[in-house]
């Protein structure tokens, strides 16, 4: 008896990082229509990453060569085809979002160390990691506009990787909490002044342009949605409604993750493994918090499930890509070219492509 009572003790009143709020779920639409199951995302080829893993984001740059950043904190450089592979930087953290600007440099989203523009030579430099006097904790994506602007995200003001060991963990915490600190930034390199677009966000995640750059598009990752966000928008409450928000996407089957521009108008987007157990713990924050105090590896984290989709700017899905196996890594995305889809990963211990 006094085993059983220490036990429950523990369960109900051992401290947590999380406080638990309600929310609500909406009812998972599982794997059908235009999401039923297939397996077109299975046959990938790999390029082998010199022991790293972890191709979150891939990019092509001016010069033709393909960058990816991996979880060593390194961004890597290579042939479209993987080879002459080189460590083109390295920025001590944990880079997830990678885009060019104008002038050649890269620019990092840096879940740890803030968002960075790398020159051409390797060097890093830091261009924002605060806002309105107050630390930016978990960069997470970037999207470059022609006039300049550097438009990213902030997953979550509450959970870093550099506290809780890693991009997931920290993520895994904040989906859990669902307190929705998460926020789309804007960085201005003229004025190096960074302000505030959007708030309200459960797990901020990827960001793209519309064609005309006047919006947003940004998947929140812990609400299984995408939203169109005016550029221009300030101080922006997404919890209430406003002319310059609209979901586009809602209900997915999985946590949405990477958007990027793709060919012919349209947009791919990841989805990081499959919904769980905790839309039923939707309204039962207790049970949430209950759950940190088991092990880590007995967290209802996502199903291994390999998932991405394309779409155009008014919400119509035109491509769905699956690999059902459970062997697939951590979905975050596709990079396209005319002859290959490259394969976004958090995990991944290769370099994944298609072929066309």
């Amino acid at each position: 008896m006094l085993v059983i009572l220490a036990l429950a003790a523990y369960l109900s009143l051992w401290p947590v990082p999380i406080h638990a709020v309600n929310w609500q779920a909406p009812v998972a639409p599982g794997y059908v229509g235009v999401h039923a199951p297939n397996s077109k995302l299975t046959g990938r080829h790999h390029i082998l990453l010199q022991g790293e893993q972890g191709p979150e984001h891939i990019v092509f740059g001016p010069d033709g060569k393909l960058y990816t950043a991996v979880a060593s904190g390194k961004i890597l450089r290579m042939d479209a085809d993987g080879g002459a592979q080189e460590v083109f930087a390295t920025t001590g953290g944990r880079s997830l979002g990678l885009a060019f600007d104008a002038q050649g440099n890269l620019i990092a989203a840096d879940a740890v160390k803030g968002l960075l523009s790398i020159a051409p030579d390797g060097k890093v430099n830091l261009l924002s990691n605060s806002v309105d006097g107050h630390a930016i904790r978990f960069t997470n994506a970037v999207v470059v506009a022609s006039t300049g602007k550097i438009y990213f995200t902030e997953s979550s003001t509450r959970f870093t990787a550099a506290d809780w060991g890693s991009t997931l963990a920290a993520a895994t915490l904040d989906v859990m909490e669902q307190s929705a600190t998460g926020r789309v930034l804007e960085y201005d390199p003229a004025t190096q002044a960074t302000r505030i677009v959007a708030y309200g966000l459960s797990l901020a995640n990827g960001i793209a342009l519309s064609a005309d750059e006047q919006t947003l598009l940004m998947a929140e990752s812990g609400r299984y949605r995408v939203w169109k966000i005016a550029a221009q928008a300030a101080q922006l409450d997404v919890a209430q409604p406003s002319e310059q928000a609209s979901v586009l996407l809602d209900n997915l089957p999985g946590y949405p993750d990477n958007l990027m521009r793709g060919l012919d108008g349209k947009l791919w987007l990841g989805l990081a493994g499959q919904r769980n157990e905790l839309d039923a713990m939707d309204q039962k924050p207790f049970l949430r918090q209950m759950m940190l105090r088991i092990p880590q590896a007995l967290w209802p984290l996502p199903k291994p499930y390999g998932h991405v989709m394309a779409f155009t700017e008014d919400g119509q899905i035109v491509a769905d890509l699956q690999d059902p196996s459970g062997t697939s890594p951590l979905t975050t995305g596709i990079t396209e070219t005319r002859t290959c889809l490259y394969l976004q990963a958090a995990d991944g211990k290769s370099l994944d492509w298609l072929e066309r």
